[in-house]
């Protein structure tokens, strides 16, 4: 039985997220978690929160054995980019974009 679980507007940069994903896709939760408990990168604990999530998801909808739920898919998709304007010399302005993500998490048992 599958659960997934999605985070929208995560102010991260996709391609940094992706880098992070990448480490924990077919992974079994246990192993994802202990993964992403040790990484340093910003994206690991807000992946790692969002599976935990997937995990409470599936217990609600009554899955017969946790332990065997593995990461069946997991994917970032890029969000909208804020655009802010940073004052600098002689009069100019550099633009600072901000990115956003959506990122999704599909558990399936094994």
């Amino acid at each position: 039985m599958e659960a997934r679980a999605k985070l929208s507007y995560a102010r991260l940069s996709p391609q940094k997220a992706r880098l992070v994903i990448d480490m924990v896709r077919g992974k079994g939760v246990q192993e994802a978690l202990n993964v992403l408990k040790f990484s340093p990168q910003k994206a690991a604990p807000i992946v790692a929160k969002l599976v935990s999530s997937a995990v409470a998801n599936a217990e609600q909808k009554g899955v017969s054995d946790v332990d065997r739920l593995f990461i069946k898919t997991i994917f970032v998709d890029q969000g909208p980019v804020l655009k802010r304007f940073l004052p600098r010399a002689q009069g100019r302005a550099t633009r600072i974009r901000k990115p956003t993500s959506h990122v999704t998490v599909v558990l399936d048992e094994k």
